[in-house]
């Protein structure tokens, strides 16, 4: 392969294993920067470079995406987006699950789920477009690909969340969301699994849906049941997303509880089905435990559970349920009760179908991560790099180009995000460069919260974020609006 050309550039990758994010096959090469964009591929020894950075014997690929975040008020913080760019990623999607900072203001404490976000204050966002002249105004360590959700809009123009919107409500709604995709939304999220939008029928999502017609804009869903109804679930997200022209993306794909182990052999022949007739993909994360508030019917399905945050106890943070209980001296669902409102890490998944996701060719990868939670799951700081480390060269699930086709170039296709998540001349500069042979995850479910290894260099749009395997400040990341 031979893209260049020789005239100067601000920084040169030399002698790279070049995995371009498309899927095709690994190449040695150099990659020259200017400005934002890559400014040429191939053998470009007689190019000048103001920086040469010698990546003998490392893999330099996209910046990763991660699809699935709540990382909607981390990005506005000055040191929460850590955890991202220490394991590669360059860009988030936010507004996941149904829940997204704006379009709403708030003046009592927000309720669960948004509260995974933060509290009332950081609920301030009357407009989308005030969002992101928010994530505009100081820059971001990343770019971010925001989403609005549907339970956010349920709340702002809904006083009881118990029952389906009325029509003007839906109403109501549907001029909001046509807001949001004018500011640059790049799609819609439902969190029809949580309580505040559990009575929202199909006929509603359906509804808020059409207002996305013909934009572009994705509906991606954290489906009513992931566990007994699993398939019932899937069948509504296929039937809505298709009655309403949205690709869908169905959002942290998992089978959960003991009496739904190794059924993803019969979501994954759905998703087949489905992708026949309909644009459909999903993602995942690499991780048999999943992470949320506290829930009751979730607590009644794991098989361990371990508390991430109380707001009556916060001393808790980082305990097993089972041994507080104990130390209560009650049974586990009294002591579960005690501690909300709160979130909890839940051990309530095989591993084998966790993998056999992973290993689906429609899958992308998205952390799921809580960067709010005291005692956050790992997968906040390591799923990318436990992909490309664990699952890609430990098990052999998958080779590294897939790996990294699943988490850069697939990822940008499905969003939409123009001149993302590939190496070619034009393309932006969101880089990430890490040695194959150490790259690991290495927070646990004890201590998340260690960066992961074997990451050394991270670009976004041509300024370096990462150097070293150490953080620079740079706030380099943009808000990528939806294109028009």
């Amino acid at each position: 392969m031979r893209e260049h050309s020789n005239t100067g550039c601000d920084i040169a990758f030399r002698n790279a294993v070049i995995i371009d994010g498309t899927g095709a096959q690994r190449f040695s090469g150099d990659v020259a920067v200017k400005g934002d964009r890559i400014a040429a591929v191939g053998d470009l020894g007689g190019m000048v470079a103001a920086r040469e950075v010698d990546c003998a014997g490392k893999v330099l690929a996209p910046g990763f995406i991660d699809v699935h975040t709540h990382d909607d008020n981390a990005l506005l913080m000055r040191d929460a987006m850590a955890p991202k760019i220490t394991q590669g990623v360059t860009t988030v999607v936010t507004g996941n699950c149904g829940i997204s900072l704006a379009p709403i203001t708030m003046k009592g404490p927000p309720v669960p789920p948004l509260d995974l976000l933060g509290g009332a204050s950081e609920f301030r966002f009357s407009s989308f477009d005030a969002y992101i002249r928010a994530l505009e105004t100081d820059g971001t360590p990343v770019n971010a690909a925001p989403m609005v959700g549907h339970t956010t809009l349920r709340a702002a123009v809904m006083k009881n969340l118990d029952r389906p919107a009325s029509d003007s409500e839906i109403a109501a709604m549907q001029e909001l969301i046509r807001e949001c995709v004018e500011a640059g939304a790049v799609g819609m999220s439902t969190g029809l699994f949580y309580p505040p939008a559990r009575e929202a029928p199909a006929q509603e999502v359906s509804a808020l849906l059409e207002a996305l017609g013909g934009t572009g804009a994705v509906y991606t869903t954290h489906m009513r049941d992931e566990g007994d109804h699993v398939c019932d679930s899937l069948k509504e997200s296929f039937d809505t997303a298709a009655g309403a022209g949205a690709p869908l993306i169905v959002s942290h794909h998992k089978c959960t509880g003991r009496d739904n182990f190794g059924r993803s052999r019969e979501t994954l022949a759905m998703f087949d089905h489905a992708c026949a007739h309909q644009p459909v993909s999903l993602d995942v994360y690499p991780y048999a435990a999943s992470s949320t508030v506290l829930l009751d019917d979730y607590m009644r399905k794991a098989e361990r559970i371990m508390i991430t945050w109380s707001e009556p106890h916060p001393e808790i943070s980082g305990r097993y349920l089972d041994d507080i209980a104990a130390e209560w001296g009650c049974e586990q669902a009294e002591a579960f009760q005690r501690l909300k409102p709160g979130g909890a890490i839940y051990f309530i998944m095989d591993e084998e179908d966790v993998r056999r996701i992973l290993s689906y060719p429609h899958s992308m990868i998205g952390s799921d991560g809580l960067p709010h939670d005291r005692h956050p799951h790992p997968r906040l700081w390591g799923a990318f790099a436990r992909v490309l480390g664990h699952y890609a060269r430990d098990v052999g699930l998958f080779s590294l180009e897939t790996a990294l086709h699943k988490m850069t170039g697939l990822s940008a296709e499905k969003f939409g995000l123009k001149d993302r998540g590939v190496i070619r001349v034009g393309a932006f500069a969101d880089l990430t460069l890490f040695d194959p042979a150490s790259v690991i995850d290495r927070g646990t479910f004890e201590a998340p919260a260690q960066p992961a290894a074997g990451i050394e260099m991270v670009m976004v749009n041509g300024a370096v974020a990462l150097d070293g395997g150490r953080i620079t400040g740079a706030r380099p990341g943009r808000a990528l609006r939806r294109a028009a």
